[in-house]
């Protein structure tokens, strides 16, 4: 149990390089996950496109939200934009820090998907083949004497080689290695285009608002930081709540046990002599409450924190308000005053 509880401990301090490396075995999952996919083309009009769709969009978008589900800061994102502003404002631009390196991580699965369906071919190849230019790439003289459904029927069937029987008309190798070198171009492309996106958002963008960049990374930081205390003293406070619940509950049983024994004498002597050890225990997990010692004032603390987080100022002294946190405007300044004692 201790290496686990140190290994869970040293992904919590590298929480970024944790996630990077999730993302990481994500992507390569997606890779493998392709390679092992039996690609089935229907070879029909009209269910070509459908499917091609399908395998080229629906993978992604799955891809996609299992790395925002991975990523422990898409609750944070969504408690800090729905909570009320308070004493705290909210700022758009940590907001959008923290969905764009969200996104930028979520991403990587899905773009290597896309990538690897694109430089395979097998999926342009039949969403986009009854567009072959038959007049262009096989015999023209006999498309005119086919009708448009009867073509497109027969096109369709490119992808299935132990169905298509239109070599009359269009060599199938040729219409293979048509699509597939404009698939892989596409494929190429995306990943050029991809590349260089990441390359601008990465370098380029920081060096044109550093100022505002720098803000936003440090108050997300800080946001994060400050969710995970709040649940450190959460539970702490729960621990140190339960400890006293527990001992109230010893100490009352026992107290009804020692007025029911006829021989209470006998049984006093040695309780007498631990009662202090547990008095001072008592006392040390009550201090841990910080006066929070029943459930209504503990429901209402935590409503409070919800709706009013405490303003991002230190240092400064100011009264508490109804609610719990420190009251706004200047303060009186204090009067101090010295009495000097002399001997006679």
């Amino acid at each position: 149990m201790d290496k686990f509880r140190m290994i869970f401990q040293f992904l919590q301090s590298n929480q970024e390089s944790f996630m990077n490396g999730i993302c990481g075995i994500m992507a390569l999952a997606s890779a493998q996950m392709y390679s092992a996919f039996d690609f089935s083309c229907p070879c029909l009009p009209g269910y070509n496109e459908a499917y091609s769709a399908g395998i080229l969009l629906a993978p992604p978008l799955v891809l996609f939200l299992l790395g925002l589900v991975v990523n422990n800061n898409v609750s944070m994102l969504a408690e800090e934009w729905k909570r009320p502003p308070g004493r705290r404002t909210k700022d758009p631009a940590v907001l959008r820090y923290m969905l764009c390196s969200m996104a930028q991580r979520a991403l990587i699965a899905p773009i290597v998907w896309v990538a690897v369906t694109l430089l395979d071919g097998k999926c342009f190849l039949c969403a986009f083949c009854t567009a072959v230019p038959v007049t262009v790439l096989g015999n023209g003289s006999l498309a005119p004497g086919l009708s448009a459904p009867e073509l497109a029927r027969l096109l369709a069937r490119v992808p299935c080689p132990d169905v298509y029987d239109g070599d009359w008309l269009l060599a199938r190798d040729v219409a293979v290695r048509y699509l597939r070198c404009i698939s892989q171009a596409l494929g190429w492309s995306f990943v050029l285009l991809t590349t260089l996106l990441a390359f601008v958002v990465r370098s380029v963008r920081p060096c044109f608002t550093q100022a505002a960049f720098l803000q936003s990374k440090y108050w997300a930081h800080y946001i994060n930081i400050e969710r995970k205390l709040f649940d450190e003293t959460c539970t702490e406070h729960a621990k140190a709540f339960a400890k006293v619940c527990i001992q109230q509950f010893f100490e009352a049983m026992n107290h009804d046990l020692e007025l029911g024994h006829a021989h209470g004498a006998a049984a006093t002597a040695p309780a007498g002599s631990a009662a202090p050890e547990t008095t001072d225990g008592a006392e040390e997990e009550r201090e841990k409450l910080r006066g929070i010692t029943d459930q209504g004032t503990m429901n209402r603390l935590l409503a409070s924190w919800h709706k009013c987080k405490p303003p991002l100022r230190l240092g400064q002294e100011e009264p508490l308000l109804g609610n719990g946190w420190a009251g706004g405007g200047p303060r009186a300044p204090r009067k101090e005053v010295a009495t000097y004692f002399s001997r006679v």
